[in-house]
């Protein structure tokens, strides 16, 4: 599946939903979502300046690029599961150059508060910054 189309099954599934359930469908995400590996939650995988305890590392196999993320956060992890649904296990080119509109077309940056919009934005820009770094590799 392309990432476009990934997103607009997304859009799809939260088209629906409105007010408080925005959050309680991101919660259910966040508790669904399976904990990384406990090797990759080390120090030198936290993800700097998220107010909550974000880990972060990628891999690169097969010409595409695996994201492995966690969070101390539940709604956090619910994002995390949205962006790893959408660009882990695709090509690094892809990921580099992907238009994210699903983050607007579900007001994710609108609804949440600062600190949670900026983990979105930290993943996101780490997400990038990582299949840029295949690229060029």
């Amino acid at each position: 599946m392309t990432i476009s189309d990934i997103q607009d099954e997304i859009i799809k599934e939260y088209q629906d939903i409105s007010g408080a359930g925005k959050y309680d469908y991101l919660i259910k995400l966040g508790r669904e979502y399976s904990p990384i590996d406990g090797r990759y939650k080390t120090e030198d995988n936290l993800v700097r300046g998220c107010q909550v305890q974000t880990w972060f590392c990628s891999n690169f196999e097969n010409g595409k690029i695996f994201y492995h993320i966690d969070s101390s956060s539940i709604m956090v992890r619910g994002i995390i599961a949205l962006l790893i649904r959408v660009l882990s296990d695709q090509k690094p080119e892809d990921v580099a150059n992907a238009d994210l509109y699903f983050i607007k077309k579900l007001n994710l940056e609108d609804d949440f508060s600062p600190v949670r919009a900026n983990s979105l934005w930290k993943l996101t820009n780490r997400m990038r910054l990582e299949a840029t770094q295949c690229i060029n590799n």
